[in-house]
């Protein structure tokens, strides 16, 4: 079977739930070597989701439509304006070290963003990414991820132009002493379609056949 991985991009609001119920069918079918690899670019409704990790306090405002979910993590957001970025991958065919995952995919939101002359950067022990600004560290991109016998999925949140005031009724992450940012509050006026140019130049570039995640 090809090692090509499949691109999709989603146009319309996806519901989570059916998110989840796509990404572990692909899963399932991975590991049975019956579908390829998949990468897939969306938005979400407006939804709370709760990783591994959450704690009951901080979810700010229980009015809010949630879902407990089996990646890792804490509490986060995803709604419109959001670029969503799951991953179906075979670590098999690439480096099974799950910190190593992490990093590679810090990476590449680090080096998308770059094109837009945003400089991300990591926080020890605070998967994500984040921006300097005004002297205070704010987020920009989420991870949280799952593995089910070296195949991955959930994935990558990178705010693009979201309502940010939607996560007020969280703690995200539970990060109390930062904030969360976009990139139009950065004042980069970037489309979805050319931060998912990027996010494809750079995906080749970590995780493709001839990418430094890649084994030879």
């Amino acid at each position: 079977m090809t090692q090509t991985v499949e691109w999709k991009i989603s146009n319309k609001l996806i519901n989570y739930d059916f998110a989840i119920s796509v990404m572990e069918k692909r899963v399932l079918n991975i590991k049975r070597n019956s579908e390829k690899e998949l990468v897939w670019l969306l938005e979400h409704e407006s939804i709370y989701t709760a990783g591994t990790s959450a704690k009951d306090n901080d979810l700010i405002n229980n009015r809010v439509e949630i879902r407990r979910t089996g990646r890792g993590g804490q509490w986060t957001w995803h709604g419109p304006g959001q670029r969503v970025v799951y991953l179906m991958l075979n670590l098999k065919n690439r480096i099974q070290d799950v910190k190593a995952y992490v990093h590679a995919l810090e990476e590449l939101v680090i080096l998308s963003l770059s094109d837009f002359d945003i400089y991300g950067v990591r926080i020890k022990n605070q998967p994500g990414v984040w921006v300097n600004t005004n002297n205070r560290f704010d987020k920009i991109a989420a991870l949280g991820i799952r593995i089910s016998s070296w195949i991955t999925y959930h994935g990558i949140s990178i705010n693009l132009n979201p309502n940010l005031e939607e996560f007020k009724n969280i703690v995200p992450c539970g990060i109390k002493d930062s904030g969360i940012t976009s990139l139009h509050k950065l004042n980069k006026n970037v489309s979805f379609d050319e931060l998912d140019n990027s996010l494809k130049k750079y995906f080749e570039k970590i995780f493709g056949e001839n990418g430094s995640f890649f084994i030879k």
